[in-house]
């Protein structure tokens, strides 16, 4: 397919990471305080729990952890049978399909019982897992898409101030920006109106990025144009 440009590309990836802000809002206040894209805090809470934390649940942080890992192989998986960029195209792809099974899991059956939040963590963190397999594929510096320790430390570590060259700080901010814009438009949907709703605006940026996604392997597939006499 035709790669995105530079620019493009990490317009996309800064898209995701929106959405990884909007999915861990609503995993860590509406699922029982469990990340389904920030897998540090998961082991982290399974260490809490085991040590007798009661507001953190082992099951639902391992569930995260296995759901992630299961996701992480089946993008790993696609991403060897394709380039960079058409691996991300068809995970997007999955990505949206079973995020929108969440919308209508979070509509109906809700995270009120157990295992309406235990579905809703599998699917949301099988999502999450076939994101970050693509995205590491393509290997954007600064943009995972989902961990921001590196990227803060490199802002700091890399910077002029630091006797370092300084790369790309503006777009190491940016992906700190669309993560907390993320969790903070999740944040909000999710305490002051319904789970589905955040998660039908994190959706409707999967099928954003996947429409430019498809709009670029389209171009890539029309044939040349004539030549003039």
């Amino acid at each position: 397919m035709a790669e995105p440009k530079p620019r493009d590309l990490a317009a996309l990836l800064l898209a995701l990471t929106v959405v990884t802000g909007v999915v861990d809002a609503v995993s860590f206040l509406g699922l029982g305080r469990v990340f389904v894209a920030n897998m540090t805090g998961n082991v982290v809470f399974l260490g809490f729990a085991a040590a007798g934390e009661a507001t953190l649940s082992v099951l639902a942080s391992l569930t995260a952890v296995l759901a992630f890992l299961a996701g992480a192989l089946a993008g790993g998986r696609l991403a060897r049978r394709d380039d960079d960029h058409d691996a991300l195209r068809q995970a997007t792809a999955v990505q949206a399909a079973l995020v929108a099974v969440a919308v209508v899991l979070s509509a109906t059956l809700g995270a009120g019982p157990r295992v309406g939040s235990e579905l809703l963590i599998v699917v949301l963190g099988v999502a999450m897992g076939l994101q970050n397999a693509a995205v590491r594929r393509i290997g954007a510096p600064d943009l995972t898409t989902t961990v921001l320790t590196m990227t803060l430390t490199g802002f700091a570590a890399d910077s002029k101030a630091a006797g370092g060259p300084g790369a790309h700080p503006l777009r190491k901010v940016a992906a700190v920006g669309a993560m907390l814009v993320g969790a903070l438009a999740g944040g909000l949907l999710q305490l002051h109106v319904a789970m589905w709703t955040a998660l039908t605006l994190a959706l409707v940026l999967i099928l954003g990025v996947l429409a430019v996604l498809h709009l670029n392997r389209g171009r890539d597939r029309r044939p040349p144009a004539a030549a003039g006499p």
